[in-house]
């Protein structure tokens, strides 16, 4: 037969000291996760978070005057602490664990709203730019439709596409001035002709561009591709106008 032998001094010494240890680091750990919960504001899915370490304070405070009191009842001191700390510890793990739920819960909302906010942002400019190009085409449209900006335009057009200078410029300019006055809308009542180049039909011109009625820009670049094929250039193509009275 085996006889347990009594605890010694040190053994409740050292018991009491661990007891203690784990009791103080509950504590702490209950009193930074309901400060933390406090800080974030965010409602948890198990509700009420709050911590009752009022039995574990008590416990500590009585281990910690273990030492007024005789040894026997030292060990029961500390097995109480530990219950008390096993309590504690399983109720912030319970509280830290709703809480790290609603962070993760919160962070994703948040990455979702500015995802959000980020998605409406891009729409938001792409409208804006898609509304200035917009407008800036209207703008180019309205120029090029005056006399004054469809002469600038065919320049420029006549002088990258096809090389010719201002000497040919200047015979394009007195072959459509007599067509149509460099008029977008002009159209010959007696044969039907149309536009600046006074296409015949007009409906040529559909082959530069859809909006060839309303655009000068698409009916100089016909023009000019007619004159490159027809005549080779506008001073060419001015010359037999003058002869005959058309092109």
């Amino acid at each position: 037969m085996t006889i347990s032998s009594a605890p010694t001094l040190g053994d409740v010494t050292t018991g009491a000291d661990s007891a203690m240890t784990d009791a103080q680091a509950a504590l702490a750990s209950a009193t930074a996760v309901q400060a933390d919960v406090a800080s974030t504001g965010l409602p948890l899915s198990i509700g009420d978070a709050s911590v009752d370490t009022s039995a574990l304070q008590d416990a500590v405070d009585r281990l910690g005057s273990s030492d007024l009191l005789p040894v026997l009842l030292v060990p029961a001191l500390s097995q109480n602490a530990q219950a008390e700390t096993d309590r504690v510890s399983a109720r912030v793990a319970e509280v830290q664990g709703s809480l790290d739920q609603a962070k993760a819960e919160k962070a994703a909302a948040d990455a979702a709203a500015e995802a959000q906010r980020q998605a409406e942002k891009a729409a938001a400019e792409a409208a804006a730019a898609e509304a200035q190009r917009q407008a800036e085409a209207a703008e180019a449209l309205a120029r090029v439709n005056t006399p004054a900006g469809a002469k600038d335009y065919a320049a420029q057009l006549a002088a990258e596409k096809y090389g010719w200078g201002s000497d040919q410029f200047s015979c394009l300019v007195s072959l459509w001035t007599k067509e149509s006055g460099w008029n977008y809308q002009a159209y010959n009542n007696d044969g039907g002709a149309t536009g600046i180049p006074q296409a015949l039909p007009g409906s040529k011109m559909s082959s530069f561009g859809a909006d060839w009625q309303t655009n000068a820009a698409t009916q100089i670049a016909w023009g000019l591709d007619y004159i490159d094929r027809g005549y080779g250039t506008p001073c060419s193509a001015w010359g037999h106008s003058q002869a005959v009275n058309w092109y």
